[in-house]
């Protein structure tokens, strides 16, 4: 019998540092919400997956209303956020009512993931038990102590994107931790639980939006999409 497939993604920031009163997951990519584009992603690897969308509670009336204004209706289930990325996650879970399955948890806002790197996300976490999409460093990077600096190995290092897939009753009860500042996404509480993180190769595509230049990177990397069919 298949293994059932869940995604959670995770919505919840600000437009602070995109200078713009609109959070950045409704902000419009290509005649849509960056959101949208998210969840299709995950709708095109699988119409039949269970998708979670948390979001503020201040902003679910927001987002009906932009689904209304764009006629976007997509079969996802709406959860609230709580005041961190750990309490989202955490309630986005505690919405799986099964027991068993994997896990994809996503930010909202990158929306250029695609069928590829989520369908490798979980064929390894059903092997692995968790499959965390990473990419090799481009830039020389740089080590600082106060007033001196000095180069380390970059081969070393990997920069960590989402999705970040699990086992569903592992993350579930990693999930039971105690909250602390340095767990800043899903595969440090897993490791701090007590969990081993498998690392895959993600894409340079993949990209966060956080700052007006990510999207206009992003609109640019999705205009060559659709030209190439």
């Amino acid at each position: 019998m298949p293994v059932q497939e869940y995604a959670i993604i995770v919505a919840g920031g600000k437009g602070t540092r995109m200078h713009s009163d609109t959070p950045k997951q409704f902000m419009l990519l290509e005649g849509k919400p960056v959101l949208a584009h998210t969840i299709d992603a995950f709708l095109s690897y699988n119409a039949d997956m269970t998708i979670i969308l948390v979001l503020p509670a201040d902003e679910i009336e927001s987002w009906k209303n932009l689904c209304t204004q764009f006629n976007y209706h997509p079969d996802v289930l709406l959860t609230s956020g709580g005041d961190s990325r750990f309490q989202s996650v955490r309630n986005g879970l505690n919405a799986i009512t099964a027991e068993k399955g994997l896990v994809a948890i996503h930010d909202g806002v990158r929306p250029l993931v695609d069928s590829d790197i989520i369908g490798a996300s979980f064929r390894l976490a059903a092997v692995h038990k968790s499959a965390v999409a990473a990419v090799r460093l481009k830039e020389s990077l740089r080590i600082t102590d106060q007033d001196t600096t000095r180069a380390v190995d970059r081969s070393q290092y990997r920069m960590i994107q989402t999705p970040q897939t699990f086992d569903l009753e592992m993350i579930r009860n990693a999930y039971k931790i105690r909250e602390t500042p340095n767990l800043t996404d899903d595969a440090s509480v897993a490791e701090q639980a007590g969990h081993k993180i498998s690392l895959f190769e993600g894409s340079y595509e993949n990209i966060k939006i956080t700052t007006p230049e990510d999207l206009v990177v992003a609109r640019a990397l999705l205009q060559e999409r659709n030209k190439q069919g």
